[in-house]
């Protein structure tokens, strides 16, 4: 694993974090290693084709696994709604089919040469292979759970993904014009980023055997979870010693986020405007980027950006106590903490 995973130093101001330490991927991952490695399987048969191409690209996918965040999600949750059963062997392998076909097809339509370190899949089989190999996850996941029956769980995960392209849309829409406020940008992240991961605590918590509410209330924590973790990622935009990667991309791609959104709130109506005629110019000098993210931290944007992650990571740390004591319900409440701190 690497450094950068570990947990990083923290003081959250947060009520729903104070006194939460921040944990690493490898211990939030701990109270369900074992069904972890039983998901694995699943999964590896849910991919399986006797079509040569499908095969090949599979098992290219195969030797390169991800953090397996996700489908970690739906297992702790499930343990902490009663514990793990056949069902959510079902609902993590559907999430990660569904999460592998969007980032292949994700991929495609930002031209990416690599993911994972290696070359993307359209870059070794072109976009046509990439595409219906997308498609052929999708259709995987769907068929699995109707051949399972988990009808619940089809329309938990057909639903993120209707928010999650819904998202994607507005996002190139609202680009064009700039015009992007506030409000539009949480329905942006809500879709994109939050739906998934609600997703993925919901279906869980189904799988367990919760009730509608129970699971409802799931779904709720992990909207907040995963508005928290956008906000992290725009706020590494602001702060190049985090990422070693220069600030200010999302500035130089004309990115409205949240530290940007609220830094204009805050100021003056013609300091703003002085702002965003740099911002909607296609092409910026290092030093105007350099001002614009000077501009953003000095107008307090970065620290409101801040203080609202950590007010949305704290109310699902808090709707996390609603459940009963465990090990799994520690290690998602750590992973609220380790959205906020981590380093990348």
């Amino acid at each position: 694993m690497p450094a950068t995973l570990s947990a990083p130093p923290f003081s959250p101001e947060a009520s729903g974090l104070s006194g939460v330490t921040p944990v690493s991927l490898a211990q939030i991952r701990e109270p369900v290693e074992a069904p972890l490695a039983t998901f694995r399987d699943h999964f590896r048969d849910a991919m399986r084709s006797d079509v040569t191409i499908l095969d090949r690209v599979t098992q290219y996918v195969l030797r390169r696994k991800g953090k397996e965040i996700r489908p970690t999600l739906v297992l702790l949750a499930a343990e902490m709604c009663g514990g793990v059963r056949e069902e959510s062997y079902t609902a993590a392998a559907l999430v990660e089919l569904l999460h592998t076909a969007t980032l292949v097809h994700d991929d495609v339509v930002d031209e990416a040469e690599t993911r994972r370190g290696v070359l993307a899949i359209h870059r070794r089989w072109k976009n046509k292979v990439a595409v219906l190999f997308g498609d052929y996850l999708l259709s995987r996941g769907l068929l699995l759970a109707l051949d399972h029956k988990q009808y619940a769980l089809l329309h938990t995960m057909s639903d993120a993904v209707r928010r999650m392209s819904e998202g994607e849309l507005l996002q190139i829409e609202t680009a064009r014009k700039l015009d992007i406020t506030e409000e539009t940008y949480f329905r942006i992240i809500g879709d994109k980023t939050g739906s998934l991961i609600a997703a993925c605590l919901a279906a869980g918590a189904e799988s367990a055997g919760a009730d509608e509410a129970t699971a409802d209330h799931a779904r709720t924590i992990g909207e907040k979870l995963g508005l928290a973790f956008q906000i992290r990622d725009d706020l590494f935009d602001y702060d190049s010693s985090n990422t070693g990667k220069p600030a200010g991309l999302d500035l130089q791609d004309r990115k409205m986020t949240l530290p940007l959104i609220a830094a204009l709130e805050l100021a003056p109506e013609a300091e703003s405007a002085r702002i965003m005629r740099i911002v909607k110019k296609r092409r910026k000098s290092p030093g105007k980027i350099r001002e614009v993210v000077a501009w953003v931290h000095a107008s307090g944007g970065v620290a409101a950006a801040r203080a609202r992650m950590e007010q949305l990571a704290g109310e699902a740390a808090d709707g996390l106590r609603t459940f009963p004591p465990g090990e799994a319900r520690e290690a998602l409440i750590g992973l609220c903490a380790f959205v906020v701190a981590r380093k990348r």
